[in-house]
């Protein structure tokens, strides 16, 4: 029987709810392929050496802090409001809805004559960040009663409050509950965060750094493709002239005298241009095909 040193297991926690599966489906990508079971907070990983927790996001920077966990995947909004003293490792893009940064942004109805954070004096706003509100207000020298939301914030602006605190990427929820964005407090993006000691401890690092990575590779991914392509030489210069976004492409002879492959990796979005005008720069055999990861 294979001996496995117990030692040598990092805890990993990754949230639970709105990030959970995007978080899951960009770690397969990078190459750890991790399975849910709904009665259990220990997921399965195909790694010896990882060990899962499942919390909420809001959580997650505290775990980390105090050493429950080593490393973790949470909202830079969070390890903020928790004041939380950790190492971060690296940045990740992979929101629920886009890959745009989630925002945390003051509103007020439609109709409200707040113009200004100025302007709620006073007044009670409430929120689920009441740290990052406070701080907030006391930045700009507002004195308001900050009130903690257990959750439908958005309709509490109308009725029991004079203003939220809420969390938004692309602001159709706020107008369709008929709010408008007084100001922006915070942009926030998902972060793998590391405990201090974990961080010092050589083979934790390096893991946390491998795991780092291979998701930054599957994420940079996303938005590229490779091409391949076989053209005669005597079309080869002209080609790449006239397409620039064919850069520092692989270019290989192939045993048919006096043509050669092209190999190129380009951005995703502008294929669809680009294939027709390969095609009629002489190219031919013209395969698109997905990244798994890119490591620069």
């Amino acid at each position: 029987m294979a001996y496995f040193d117990m030692s040598k297991k990092l805890r990993f926690g990754l949230p639970k709810g709105s990030l959970q599966d995007a978080t899951i489906e960009k770690l397969a990508k990078a190459g750890y392929n991790i399975s849910v079971s709904s009665r259990s907070y220990v997921p399965y990983v195909d790694d010896e050496e990882l060990d899962i927790r499942l919390f909420r996001a809001q959580e997650i920077s505290r775990y980390v802090e105090h050493g429950y966990l080593d490393c973790g995947i949470t909202g830079h909004d969070w390890v903020m409001e928790n004041g939380s003293k950790v190492h971060e490792v690296g940045e990740f893009l992979f929101s629920k809805v886009s890959r745009r940064a989630a925002r945390w942004v003051l509103c007020v109805p439609e109709n409200s004559p707040v113009k200004s954070v100025k302007d709620l004096q006073g007044k009670r706003i409430a929120t689920e960040v009441v740290n990052l509100t406070k701080r907030y207000l006391k930045k700009n020298g507002v004195k308001a009663e900050v009130e903690f939301s257990w959750g439908a914030t958005e309709t509490k602006a109308h009725e029991l409050v004079d203003a939220i605190v809420d969390v938004t990427e692309t602001g159709s929820s706020l107008r369709a509950n008929k709010l408008r964005i007084v100001d922006e407090l915070l942009s926030s993006t998902p972060r793998l965060i590391a405990n201090e000691t974990a961080w010092k401890n050589p083979w934790k690092r390096k893991k946390i750094e491998t795991i780092a990575l291979l998701l930054k590779g599957a994420l940079d991914a996303e938005a590229l493709v490779g091409l391949k392509m076989n053209i005669a030489e005597k079309n080869l210069a002209k080609l790449l002239a006239d397409l620039p976004a064919l850069r520092n492409p692989t270019i290989a002879n192939l045993s048919l005298k006096g043509w050669v492959a092209v190999e190129t990796i380009i951005d995703e979005k502008i294929v669809r241009e680009l294939i027709p005008q390969l095609k009629a720069a002489g190219a031919e055999g013209i395969i698109e095909y997905p990244l798994n990861k890119v490591v620069y």
